[in-house]
């Protein structure tokens, strides 16, 4: 009896159970179905003649042309610069958050954060296209003011997309730097204060880094996105920026060859995962180090 007591489902378990079925049935089972088409031929449900192959992999890798290898470099350096500019961005402002005394003040900018969030990805970048297009506000207004004779190039190209990737995941980034900086005692900077540090130097190197949890855990969310973004990339980069979920939609929507596509999402999401082990790792070493600090 008590064996067959300890077997049963515990309440948690079957609070767990939902999403546990969610997660097997929109992550687990379309990735294992696009794992198992980029190992074949062609689509073996309606094709009993395809074959298992490692030739997608083997075209992403031997690219004499780049244009692979060149989509993927492209779509790190915009994660990478975005997440840099996000982060330049959005410390000072949750630092700001996270130490403001009156909740009143702390509402309205938690509010002011929440909002663009309430507004589509797609809205939102048509609304930067309005604003850095060759006629949009941005040159216009230079123009009318005698600084510039033609338009800037400030769309189509990868600045563009970053502008636009920056306010779009920025919220991020200070939504998880706010509740890291706001568990930081403000103490332990007074006492550094009053030691004689100044306040440049008690916030590097007490609130700074006590901090990087955040500030890595802020980094891999925004980068993560920025990497997967599809929509943004596309509007506002054109024909110029070549990203890897473009270079996916192109295979799947205009060559017609899913196979290839999942090669290239599973190459994706090994690169998300490298980044997720070295975050995990040096999350745990700035944790050791932190207690036997």
């Amino acid at each position: 009896m008590a064996a067959a007591a300890s077997s049963r489902p515990t309440p948690i378990a079957w609070l767990l159970a939902p999403a546990g079925l969610l997660f097997v049935l929109f992550f687990v089972l379309p990735f294992g179905v696009m794992t198992a088409m980029s190992f074949y031929s062609g689509n073996p449900v309606n094709n009993p003649n395809a074959t298992l192959t490692t030739r997608h992999y083997e075209r992403f890798l031997f690219d004499s042309a780049g244009i692979f290898h060149d989509a993927l470099w492209s779509t790190l350096r915009i994660g990478l610069i975005t997440t840099i500019a996000s982060l330049l961005i959005g410390y000072p402002l949750a630092h700001w958050m996270a130490r403001m005394q009156s909740r009143l003040g702390h509402a309205l900018v938690l509010m002011a954060v929440i909002a663009p969030m309430l507004t589509g990805i797609v809205v939102r970048t048509f609304a930067w296209m309005t604003i850095l297009q060759d006629k949009g506000v941005v040159n216009t207004l230079l123009i009318q003011w005698g600084l510039i004779e033609k338009p800037l190039p400030l769309m189509y190209n990868e600045f563009g997309t970053v502008v636009a990737l920056v306010h779009i995941y920025v919220p991020f980034m200070v939504l998880t730097l706010t509740g890291v900086i706001g568990r930081i005692d403000e103490r332990l900077e007074q006492a550094a204060r009053s030691l004689g540090a100044g306040r440049l130097r008690a916030f590097a190197e007490v609130t700074l880094p006590l901090s990087l949890p955040g500030i890595l855990a802020g980094s891999l969310l925004v980068f993560a996105l920025s990497i997967s973004a599809y929509v943004t990339p596309s509007l506002m980069g054109g024909t110029d920026v070549l990203t890897l979920p473009m270079l996916i939609a192109q295979q799947v929507g205009t060559s017609f060859n899913p196979n290839f596509a999942g090669a290239l999402g599973v190459i994706l999401l090994l690169v998300s995962l490298v980044i997720v082990v070295a975050y995990n790792r040096i999350l745990a070493r700035l944790s050791g180090e932190q207690g036997l600090a």
